[in-house]
């Protein structure tokens, strides 16, 4: 999961100071913060210059850039696989749904991702740069580290964070694959990635009229007003509805 730093050459006496240094950048990003079944992923990536040109080249963008399906998983398999042997340091964390669902009903998911965040930078080995995926959430980490910046939409403009997101997106879709393999024989096609859309609603509210309850996976914080009918309101206490989209 998590790869040493490669070693640096030493510079010789004399030699002229490189005008285009191949600094260090730490990349933080998340999937499956938003969908109401399965776990959340975090993933922190650290590229030198080098290196996040030549992925850049390989085709590296945000995950979400790949769309949806078996070939958008094939592409961001494949790519994190190429991550994974170049990057100085990958390392994922998978949140399970219990784990947010209490920290939601506490008003702390944003606190938990930070708490992540943390843990993964202090794992990596030192950058020159650490950018997180999210402006305002991870904002207060700048304090703790002094190379530290957060950005909305930053997996678009830095190719660690691109890479964070493809790692961590690749391992969300393998988790939500076996979920779908647990029901589909059952209840058939599973689409949707577990978002509140159509596809998931379909699909859920088949499992309940069969057995009178939300599928294990389910969030309980997230609200399943599509099945009111069915099971009530299973709804948690304390949730943060501007969390869910």
């Amino acid at each position: 999961m998590i790869t040493p730093k490669k070693a640096s050459k030493a510079k010789l006496p004399g030699r002229p100071t490189n005008p285009f240094p191949n600094r260090l950048t730490l990349g933080i990003d998340e999937a499956g913060r938003g969908p109401s079944v399965g776990p959340m992923v975090m993933a922190a990536v650290a590229l030198d210059s080098k290196t996040a040109a030549a992925l850049t080249r390989k085709g590296l963008r945000d995950s979400k850039a790949y769309g949806a399906g078996d070939d958008a998983h094939a592409i961001r398999a494949e790519l994190a696989a190429e991550i994974r042997l170049r990057a100085h340091f990958v390392v994922v964390i998978e949140v399970s749904h219990t784990e947010i669902d209490a920290r939601v009903c506490r008003n702390e998911l944003n606190v938990l991702e930070r708490e992540i965040a943390i843990k993964m930078i202090d794992q990596a080995p030192s950058c020159d740069k650490i950018i997180a995926d999210g402006k305002r959430m991870f904002s207060p980490l700048a304090a703790r580290y002094e190379q530290f910046t957060s950005l909305d939409h930053a997996e678009d403009h830095h190719a660690a964070v691109a890479a964070a997101s493809v790692c961590a997106k690749v391992l969300r879709d393998e988790r939500f694959n076996e979920i779908r393999a647990r029901y589909e024989p059952e209840l058939g096609p599973i689409t949707g990635g577990g978002y509140s859309n159509a596809h998931t609603r379909k699909w859920v509210r088949a499992y309940c009229e069969r057995y009178g309850k939300l599928p294990e996976e389910a969030r309980r914080s997230w609200p399943h007003t599509y099945v009111h009918d069915l099971i009530g309101d299973t709804t948690l206490a304390g949730p943060q509805t501007s969390l869910f989209a």
